[in-house]
């Protein structure tokens, strides 16, 4: 009943007409990026930062999440009649959905993307609400030990969603740390690392670095890549897939929708793990896998699906624990913190309004995708003409703007360009920048709930093994650093990294 009560809040929210607006903001705002190669959804929520500080914090949520998971509907567009992913996790669908198009079936081939996105998007949002009412039930256990606990586990998983080197990942969390640290010291009024200069006093904004290291960072390393985009087929007869299509791709939806869910959950997932381990699902499931690369309607569906699912499922540690799964949900965390809302396991009980109107904002998000994606196909692949050249020097001008309206500071604006080049700095040196804006977003909130859970306990350090959430958390926290140290995941990541 509880749950039913929650959705029909969450609904009556949702569907508020300023919500409303600002949810189709975010769905097309996503499209687009989703289809230009080069622009994703972590830069772009990070130069639009700025632009949500006006806002109410439900709109301001709804709109960021439209743009997250309209960014998965755009990529598969071009995957699929350019052969160009707009996005790293519409990468598998280029190798299917392209072969479709070159034989005739792009209609086919982008209706069944957008029907098993729909569908993914619907089943993943159920997903959130069930587990979301036992997770806040949980989360009022929690006290300073507890949180304390879970932000150690946050930080750990900064350094799994990283690529590459796990010495350069925690040495990026250290440096998130520290830099979190800035600013005066709100028990003992000392300065900390402020050099004397008196805008650092409170502390470094995370919207300036978070716009530098992933917005402008990633945007100027575009810069430098080759854009040829050739569209191989255009030509779309109809949008309406058979019963015969829809009997082969429904299965897949359904694992894909299944195994997306549960990644999505995971920390460290990331975008294109979902739909790689459901195309190679789907081809070890098939009775004929030869056909796999030439065109097998489940090679979309499937991935596809997972795609969408993992998106929306990777909210749930976020919504209900505080705890960002993905790089992206730690820029959510600081549009939270930006809102006055200080994200944890006491964000569903004390914003339930807030939380549920972004899970039913969800499904009409995806509904309103549906709708404007298939007849604007032709709208989506134009922009493909933009030359690069030209978008660069708009956003960098919305990015001075933004920046420097936060709080009238051109300080913030000379650090957002300092933190364009540190990004650039680190994509040319292959570090991931993930985790320090994660160790900058938590930091503050480890130290504080340090302090609550020594003062709790008077100062006994073994308060934090003797209770049992608390022992349970930083038994997962051994378990993934011994992971992560093993031979094994140390090649894999080298791996990667040579990739």
């Amino acid at each position: 009943m509880d749950l039913f009560n929650n959705l029909l809040m969450g609904l009556s929210t949702a569907l508020e007409l300023n919500n409303l607006v600002f949810c189709l903001i975010g769905v097309v705002i996503g499209t687009a990026i989703g289809v230009l190669p080069g622009i994703g959804p972590i830069p772009t929520v990070a130069l639009l930062l700025p632009f949500t500080f006006g806002l109410s914090p439900a709109s301001a949520m709804i709109m960021l999440a439209g743009i997250f998971y309209g960014a998965q509907y755009g990529g598969s567009t071009t995957a699929i009649l350019v052969n160009v992913p707009g996005e790293t996790s519409s990468v598998v669908t280029c190798i299917d959905g392209h072969e479709m198009a070159k034989q005739g079936k792009a209609g086919t081939a982008l209706a069944i993307a957008a029907i098993a996105s729909f569908f993914a998007g619907t089943m993943a949002t159920i997903v959130i609400a069930v587990l979301s009412v036992p997770l806040s039930v949980l989360a009022l256990k929690f006290t300073a030990v507890e949180y304390f606990s879970l932000l150690v586990l946050g930080l750990i998983a900064a350094v799994v969603l990283a690529h590459g080197s796990v010495a350069k990942s925690l040495a990026m969390v250290l440096l998130g740390l520290l830099l979190g640290l800035v600013g005066i010291d709100v028990s003992s009024g000392v300065a900390r690392m402020t050099f004397g200069f008196a805008a650092l006093s409170d502390g470094l904004d995370f919207v300036p670095i978070a716009m530098g290291l992933f917005g402008l960072g990633e945007i100027i390393a575009n810069l430098e890549r080759p854009a040829e985009r050739r569209v191989v087929s255009q030509s779309i007869r109809s949008l309406i897939p058979s019963r015969e299509d829809l009997r082969a791709a429904f299965p897949a939806m359904v694992r894909g929708t299944t195994l997306g869910s549960v990644l999505g959950v995971l920390p460290g997932g990331g975008a294109a793990l979902p739909p790689f381990s459901s195309y190679a699902l789907e081809k070890k499931l098939a009775r004929d896998p030869s056909r796999f690369g030439k065109g097998a309607i489940e090679g979309v569906a499937g991935p596809e699906a997972a795609n969408n699912a993992g998106a929306q499922t990777s909210f749930i540690p976020l919504l209900t624990l505080g705890i960002p799964a993905n790089a992206l949900m730690a820029l959510m965390i600081g549009a939270l913190m930006m809102q006055g809302i200080q994200p944890g396991p006491q964000i569903m009980t004390e914003q339930p309004k807030l939380v549920w109107g972004v899970i039913a904002s969800m499904w009409v998000g995806n509904l309103m995708l549906l709708v404007i994606n298939l007849p604007l196909i032709g709208l989506w692949v134009s922009m493909l003409k933009i030359p690069y050249r030209l978008l660069f020097p708009a956003i960098v001008l919305f990015c001075c703007i933004g920046t420097y309206g936060i709080a009238n500071s051109l300080f913030n604006v000379w650090l957002m360009m300092g933190c364009a080049m540190l990004g650039y700095f680190f994509i040319k040196i292959g570090v991931e920048p993930a985790p320090l804006l994660l160790g900058l977003v938590l930091g503050p909130q480890l130290e504080e709930n340090f302090r609550r859970a020594m003062l709790i306990a008077d100062g006994d350090f073994s308060v934090f093994v003797s209770r049992p959430i608390s022992a349970v958390i930083l038994g997962v926290v051994v378990i993934l650093l011994l992971a992560l140290l093993s031979p094994a995941i140390l090649k894999t990541r080298k791996e990667a990294l040579a990739e």
